[in-house]
């Protein structure tokens, strides 16, 4: 009897993270992971520290060597792109790395093709020359991106940049164009920066970036990047009615991406949520035998329903949930929270589950309230004692827990604490059930209440403390009333 032959196409967290699940589960299944570049399993959310120089080598980068990846049982095809999908015949084109056209058949296939930078409608950054070395305009969400990126740095030399987005990859790009010694301008189009936490906890973090020498321009339009004179680029936007202009040596955009979704389609795949494949918790699209996983399906949000949300750590659980069910198991993805984090310079900012305004466009019967408090790290009588700003949404009606935001020092343990968090999101946990976990504490770390308790004590303080009180003067009443009796 044959065995079978599943394909993964994306060599991304997605896509590798499948193959490895199938290895794992049955080393007798063929694998082949078609990949577009030559660059499988490389850590896109590393490429900031390798610009800045922190990472030294970019092959650093891999999350497993080729030789990892072999060592598996594997194969890999490097520089080959996947052209279409034959749904009926159970094959896949492909063009290899000299350009001739093949063909593969597979028993299941798994699409984890992920996304692709955003490009958004500023003159000068259309055509095929808008970007490049050669003009020191650049996306960046690729290890391609990185080499032109890379190129374009030490072609010329830039001493200013301007990035457009403040996001997650803007905020850490500023970092690390700051840290090669670069003047950077961040303009952001949204009221402030990381819109993903509330404008009042991202003033925090424009705060830090001004403090690092960043000019930081919220509320702002790119319209228009044209080159002048010389390697220079004009960047022209509006605020207001106000016009805006740097001229910079280095562009860099960063203003999201879209799922990639284009093989998919093509073979008839359903879209869902803001145009990603449409997927089921068993990662499964509506084309017989074929599954998809990462930046390019749709998500299963824990809170919301069915939404998008790109995240390396959902890519690497929903492909790990498209092999093992590739090969004929009943694996479900359990659900994203959102849960997110990012340095900038010397603060991390975290999230997890929802805002006040996401839990109210929920349409949940949720009656979401938030309360803001600065609890320390650990102990003040502890050298070094530095506050996290935590901003906690609940349920006013039922107390559940509905998200958590966290901005503070790099040192003050921010992503465990926004984890925990998360735990208690996953298990649909109260805010005073927070209190009821047992966290670990030693002065230097921590508090006997952890910051994450003392700012759920402040949620219910603001409030649900009313209720309890009333609850208590009932059940003193009632016992006052009974000793009288007696």
């Amino acid at each position: 009897m044959a065995s079978r032959h599943i394909i993964a196409v994306g060599g991304s967290d997605a896509g590798i993270s499948a193959a490895l699940r199938i290895r794992e589960l049955d080393p007798t299944t063929e694998v082949t992971v078609v990949v577009a570049d030559a660059y499988p399993n490389f850590s896109i959310c590393g490429i900031p520290y390798y610009v800045s120089g922190e990472v030294t080598h970019w092959t650093n980068l891999a999350h497993r060597t080729a030789a990892d990846l072999a060592a598996t049982g594997m194969r890999v095809l490097t520089d080959t792109r996947a052209t279409r999908i034959n749904v009926d015949d159970h094959t896949l084109d492909i063009l290899g790395p000299d350009g001739d056209p093949g063909q593969l058949s597979y028993d299941a296939l798994v699409v984890g093709t992920g996304a692709v930078s955003a490009r958004p409608p500023i003159s000068g950054l259309t055509g095929p020359d808008a970007l490049g070395p050669g003009n020191g305009v650049h996306l960046l969400h690729s290890m391609g991106d990185t080499f032109a990126v890379m190129d374009s740095l030490q072609q010329r030399n830039p001493a200013t940049a301007v990035i457009i987005g403040a996001g997650y990859i803007g905020l850490e790009m500023a970092e690390a164009l700051t840290t090669r010694g670069i003047a950077v301008t961040q303009v952001e189009a949204l009221p402030e920066v990381l819109p993903t936490v509330d404008p009042e906890l991202g003033a925090l973090v424009h705060t830090e970036l001004e403090r690092h020498g960043v000019e930081v321009l919220t509320n702002t339009t790119v319209s228009a990047i044209n080159r002048a004179e010389g390697n220079a680029l004009t960047v022209t936007a509006r605020r207001g009615g106000e016009t805006i202009t740097r001229t910079v040596d280095f562009v860099l955009v960063v203003v999201g991406v879209r799922p990639d979704t284009e093989l998919a389609t093509d073979a008839g795949a359903e879209l869902g949520s803001k145009g990603a494949i449409a997927v089921d918790d068993f990662m499964r699209t509506n084309l017989p035998d074929v599954f998809g996983a990462g930046d390019c399906v749709q998500t299963h949000h824990r809170l919301l329903g069915v939404t998008w949300l790109p995240l390396g750590t959902t890519a690497h659980k929903q492909g790990r949930v498209a092999g093992e069910n590739a090969i004929g198991g009943t694996a479900r993805f359990a659900g994203s929270l959102g849960t997110q984090v990012v340095k900038v310079f010397d603060l991390v900012a975290a999230r997890t589950g929802l805002r006040e305004h996401e839990a109210l466009a929920a349409q949940r019967g949720w009656q979401p309230v938030s309360t803001t408090s600065t609890p320390d790290d650990h102990k003040a009588y502890y050298p070094g004692a530095t506050p996290i700003h935590i901003r906690i949404t609940g349920d006013d009606a039922t107390g559940l827990l509905l998200g958590a935001q966290l901005i503070g020092h790099r040192g003050a343990e921010v992503s465990k604490r926004v984890d925990t968090y998360a735990a208690a999101l996953f298990h649909s946990m109260t805010v005073e059930a927070l209190n009821d976990l047992d966290l670990a504490y030693t002065p230097p770390l921590g508090s006997p209440w952890d910051a994450t308790q003392m700012a759920a004590q402040a949620w219910v303080r603001e409030h649900h403390l009313a209720e309890r009180q009333r609850s208590m003067a009932g059940w003193s009443g009632a016992h006052n009333e009974v000793s009288g009796d007696g």
